[in-house]
C-alpha cells in the first residue's frame, strides 16, 4: 500500500493557468455547472480527478479535439451535474470517462483558464481531487472518450497536453510520496 502523507505544493509557472489552494466544499453552489452570468461573461465550474494506481496516472483521450484538430490527452473531468459537490462530480467523472471506481484522497487544487464561446468570455475554474484506484477497467468508458490508459507519472507530466493538468499531476506525485 502506498503512502499519501503530507506535501509541499511545487511552485510552478504556466502560462494560461493558475493553480490555487483548494476550499471547503461547502462553499459550492448547487446549480448545474455552476454558472454564472456577469455582463458578457460566464463562469463555469467543473472537477477533475488524478487516479493513481501502482506508480500510475490514468489519462484520457477526448473524442473532442483541440482548437488546431490535434488529439488531447488530459485527465477525466467535467462539469457538476444537480447538487453534486466537487468531489462527487469528480468521482463520477472518472467512472464515466475513465470505466474505474476510485476512493478520495485529498483535494489537489484548482486550475483556471478562460477561452471564448459564442463571443462571450468564459472563466473556468477546474477543481481536482487524488484518488486512489479501487477497481474497474479502462476499457469501459463512455462515448465521449476515445482512450483510457494509465501512463507512469513522469510520462504523464511530460505528455498531458494542458500546464494546469500537468501540475496537477506533479503535485500527486509529490502529494503521494513517490517522488522522493
Amino acid at each position: 500500500m502506498q503512502h499519501f502523507g503530507g506535501f509541499e505544493r511545487p511552485q510552478i509557472a504556466s502560462p494560461g493557468a493558475t493553480v490555487t489552494e483548494p476550499r471547503e466544499s461547502a462553499q459550492r453552489g448547487a446549480r448545474e455547472g455552476a454558472r454564472r452570468r456577469r455582463g458578457r461573461s460566464v463562469e463555469e465550474r467543473s472537477a477533475g480527478g488524478v487516479v493513481v494506481k501502482d506508480g500510475e496516472v490514468l489519462v484520457v483521450v477526448p473524442t473532442r479535439r483541440a482548437a488546431d484538430g490535434s488529439r488531447v490527452l488530459a485527465l477525466p473531468k467535467g462539469h457538476l451535474d444537480g447538487n453534486e459537490t466537487d468531489e462527487q462530480a469528480a468521482a463520477r467523472e472518472v467512472r464515466e470517462e475513465g470505466g474505474v471506481e476510485v476512493e478520495l484522497v485529498d483535494s489537489l487544487g484548482d486550475v483556471r483558464y478562460h477561452y471564448r464561446r459564442d463571443g462571450r468570455l468564459v472563466s473556468k475554474r477546474v477543481r481536482f481531487f487524488l484518488f486512489r484506484f479501487r477497481s474497474g477497467s479502462t476499457a469501459d468508458h463512455d462515448h465521449e472518450i476515445e482512450d483510457a490508459r494509465w501512463l507512469p507519472f513522469e510520462q504523464a507530466i511530460r505528455e498531458l497536453t494542458y500546464p494546469g493538468e500537468r501540475e496537477m499531476v506533479q503535485s500527486a506525485l509529490s502529494k503521494t510520496g513517490l517522488g522522493r
